[in-house]
């Protein structure tokens, strides 16, 4: 622990006095990802929520008001792990078949593992259940996830989660740590964040720099709260429909963890050498059930959209004593966090990991005014039925700086952040130009789309095969976290 924090002194002396360089500092990172909670938050200007730990760490933070992702949860994670788009991964839906990330692809655990980084992931992995699919093998070290894109979901095919799940859903979830499925005890988030606790507080006593991707299933529908949560609701007089109150309460549960996470990591002294980042993977449900959420930060659309509502969210980056606070609005997105980790850990990209989308943020880190060239960003929600050919021309966009192309439709997003009135006729040459970029991309994206003929021909879903063996052979063993 001395050593590390010795290091991190000496890397915030150097930013003291101007050497501004933060390639090969080796933080440890922490990459905090919620389920479609887009910008439902209170520092957002949400009127209803209460997150005041994640307020006041934005408030303290590096903040990419530009942050874009993919319309939902598998291809956002796909576009993280691989730092490309998630097609170019085979990854065009959330089911089907077609979450699974191609096992061609060098995830960014791999890539720090094999620089010397534990590597943890605790939550929602959602790119494929079959064994070689399974974060396990795909560069973790620690592993405790739930199955499918959801906690109890199932869907036909290998999408499934393991069957005591469908009854238990977010309380006393059974889950898989390591190669062991296991029986929790507690709410599903506190569970994620306490073992992720307890994991990284092994890492910083054994001196080891880590990656921790703490991806909790919230607040993902079925909206499931805890219970001290829907009553501190309740206690603010809040009048609200079930599902919305579910939501809610699911989130400002994830706040109330997170401001645990924050407040042992700072007793533990591992703040001055540790990169926290929060963000969430595609834009919140705008429907709740059947109420229609009653705020959703002026956006028009949100999860599965091509629009801006789809992929624009929030996105906070923390590193005491390094990282300047404020806002940066350039351009950038998911697929630039495996560049910007690889320069940070100092790790080299080996000759198998595929060609790489992404850009490196080490310069907006180093400095928010940095120059940062305009760039196109292409959006598709996928998801087209099981067995159709891929649809090129639907639910797709473009995304530069200014602008947005979607639909057809063109948005100065510049001075109409929105969306609300289509330019394209006043601008015929830029749709020209953002078309004939997208159909150049689809042309070089689409042979990588490897599962389109992908099917599931076993008897039943991984999970509950692994779930039912292991039940026989030596039982559901009780786990629970470590100690902090």
């Amino acid at each position: 622990m001395k050593r590390i924090v010795l290091s991190a002194l000496v890397l915030m002396l150097a930013v003291a006095v101007g050497a501004k360089s933060l390639k090969g500092s080796r933080p440890n990172i922490v990459l905090v990802m919620t389920d479609d909670q887009g910008s439902l938050l209170s520092c957002m200007g949400h009127p209803m929520l209460q997150t005041p730990n994640i307020d006041r760490f934005s408030k303290q933070s590096l903040r990419l008001t530009e942050f874009h992702v993919s319309p939902t949860c598998a291809p956002t994670r796909a576009a993280i792990m691989s730092g490309r788009h998630e097609f170019k991964n085979g990854v065009t839906h959330t089911v089907q078949e077609r979450e699974r990330m191609a096992l061609t692809t060098v995830t960014i655990a791999q890539t720090l593992q094999r620089a010397g980084y534990a590597t943890g992931i605790f939550g929602k992995w959602h790119l494929g259940d079959p064994d070689p699919y399974l974060p396990g093998n795909r560069g973790f070290s620690e592993a405790l996830t739930h199955g499918a894109g959801g906690i109890g979901q199932l869907y036909p095919g290998s999408c499934a989660d393991f069957p005591p799940n469908v009854k238990l859903r977010y309380n006393d979830p059974v889950l898989l740590h390591n190669d062991t499925i296991v029986k929790s005890k507690g709410y599903c988030t506190d569970i994620f964040f306490a073992s992720a606790l307890g994991w990284m507080k092994q890492q910083l006593d054994a001196e080891k720099p880590f990656f921790t991707y703490l991806v909790p299933n919230t607040p993902h529908s079925p909206l499931i709260s805890p219970e001290a949560n829907l009553k501190r609701l309740k206690d603010r007089g809040l009048d609200l429909d079930k599902n919305v109150e579910g939501r809610f309460g699911m989130i400002e549960n994830i706040d109330d963890n997170f401001g645990l996470m924050m407040k042992k990591l700072e007793e533990w002294g591992a703040l001055e050498n540790t990169l926290v980042i929060f963000t969430t993977d595609n834009g919140s449900q705008v429907r709740d059930g059947k109420a229609r959420s009653p705020w959703n930060n002026g956006f028009k659309t949100g999860k599965g959209s091509p629009g801006e509502g789809g992929t624009h969210v929030p996105c906070f980056w923390y590193w005491k004593g390094i990282l300047r606070e404020g806002d940066v609005n350039a351009l950038v997105a998911h697929i630039d966090l495996y560049k910007t980790f690889c320069d940070l850990a100092g790790a080299t990209l080996a000759d198998d990991v595929q060609e790489l989308d992404g850009r490196t943020l080490l310069p907006l880190l180093e400095n928010t005014d940095a120059k940062w060239d305009d760039r196109m960003l292409f959006v598709h929600s996928g998801r087209w039925g099981k067995g159709v050919a891929p649809q090129r021309d639907s639910r797709c966009a473009v995304r530069t700086q200014r602008w947005r192309l979607v639909g057809g439709k063109l948005y100065d997003i510049a001075n109409d952040p929105k969306e609300d009135t289509d330019v394209s006729k006043q601008h015929p040459e830029v749709v020209e130009r953002l078309n004939a970029a997208r159909l150049k991309w689809w042309d070089e994206t689409l042979p990588l789309m490897i599962n389109e003929d992908r099917s599931w021909d076993e008897d039943q879903p991984p999970l509950y095969t692994r779930y039912y063996k292991q039940l026989e052979e030596k039982g559901i063993p009780l786990w629970t976290p470590p100690e902090l």
